[in-house]
């Protein structure tokens, strides 16, 4: 093996990691998009415009949530489990949701009916707004911990329901959420429209941004004060028998800024979140939408960083039974399994990082509504 199975484990926790801020670069902008649909076109042609800026490459990106849920379940399956099934309403949401978008796409213009295209366009924004709310929920509750516990025979049981996940912190963190991928959306928006459409993106882009900036602060100060954290007191001895329940963990006042103490350069993620936003706004009021983009994508690394680093090694916490909590170190698949997942993601990832930019790169440019009316029966 070329690496330690501890060294995979912690790769993995990166590799995974990457995958979640891919899916948010590039996927991210499209639900924005969604989002903002309704809002942005004032017409049909108009809203065109806006669905066929993402219409080339929507389907692609939304493979990197397709692709980080496989690696969670390859990597991680005791937690794939457990969260898979505690978040089972609240993923099957999201999944209905998402249905709306391929449908939307390609059966909103075939019909010439002002109500049909209406529809389609708010399923879009459904097909936007939800996956969005509901992934910054998920994490919202992960802060807090997540009502499940392991027996004696390792079986897992969830104790929580859906309504449990609409906390006021979790919906906060939504907030976050969705206002960190319009910001996103309609920056991209910027770079692929002109025009009124434009104009009214950089407004929102202007709105999301703030938004963004005062809930993720409002979040954090939440985190340092108001919510318990989780720390690990004791691990197994090296010569123990494995197992998820061999440790102690306790909750404590504060424990997820345990890791800014020791590791103070994880205080560059919160710092990269406010500065990309701050950023991509004056660029973005600049009207240098390709470095605003660019700016737009640090800021939601930085968000996402904020919650990996502050959770670290901590994946899914549990506040029925802290003991039970699943880490980085006692949720993994075994040596052998990490090793040739890291192989496969060694070769395999860089070719998908250069298809997926040379794709841009050939599908690049403005959209105009002299385009649609050129190509009436050619785009979405």
């Amino acid at each position: 093996m070329i690496f330690d199975y501890d060294t995979l484990k912690l790769i993995w926790w990166l590799f995974v990691g990457v995958l979640l801020i891919g899916f948010a670069l590039t996927d991210g902008f499209d639900l924005g998009v969604g989002i903002l649909l309704p809002f942005l076109g004032r017409s049909d042609n108009e809203r065109r415009v806006i669905i066929n800026a993402v219409g080339p490459t929507w389907e692609g990106n939304q493979t990197w949530l397709i692709t980080a849920g496989g690696a969670i379940f390859a990597a991680w399956p005791t937690v794939y489990a457990a969260a898979f099934s505690g978040f089972y309403v609240a993923l099957l949401l999201v999944l209905f949701a998402l249905f709306f978008r391929p449908v939307g796409f390609d059966y909103r213009s075939k019909l010439v009916n002002p109500l049909w295209r209406s529809a389609w366009d708010w399923a879009l924004f459904v097909g936007g707004f939800v996956p969005a709310l509901v992934f910054g929920i998920a994490f919202g509750n992960l802060l807090q911990g997540v009502p499940f516990h392991y027996d004696d025979t390792l079986r897992s049981t969830y104790t929580g329901d859906f309504f449990d996940l609409l906390n006021p912190f979790a919906l906060l963190v939504g907030v976050v959420s969705v206002a960190m991928l319009v910001m996103h959306g309609a920056i991209y928006l910027q770079l692929r429209t002109e025009g009124v459409i434009y104009q009214r993106a950089q407004r929102a882009a202007r709105r999301a941004g703030v938004l963004l900036m005062a809930s993720f602060a409002v979040a954090g100060v939440w985190v340092a004060i108001g919510i318990d954290g989780f720390r690990v007191v004791t691990m197994p001895a090296a010569d123990a028998t494995p197992s998820i329940l061999n440790k102690t963990v306790v909750l404590a006042s504060g424990a997820w800024l345990d890791n800014y103490a020791l590791y103070p350069w994880m205080l560059m993620a919160p710092l990269l979140g406010f500065a990309g936003a701050v950023v991509a706004l004056r660029l973005s009021a600049a009207h240098r939408a390709g470095k605003a983009l660019v700016s737009s994508g640090f800021a939601i690394a930085g968000v996402i960083l904020t919650a990996g680093f502050s959770m670290f090694p901590f994946i899914l916490p549990s506040v029925t039974d802290p003991r039970s909590s699943l880490t980085v170190w006692d949720a993994t698949s075994s040596h052998l399994t990490l090793s040739w997942m890291f192989f496969a993601t060694v070769f395999f990832l860089p070719l998908i990082i250069l298809y997926t930019s040379w794709v841009y790169r050939v599908m690049g440019g403005k959209v105009t509504e002299k385009t649609i009316q050129e190509k009436q029966h050619s785009l979405y």
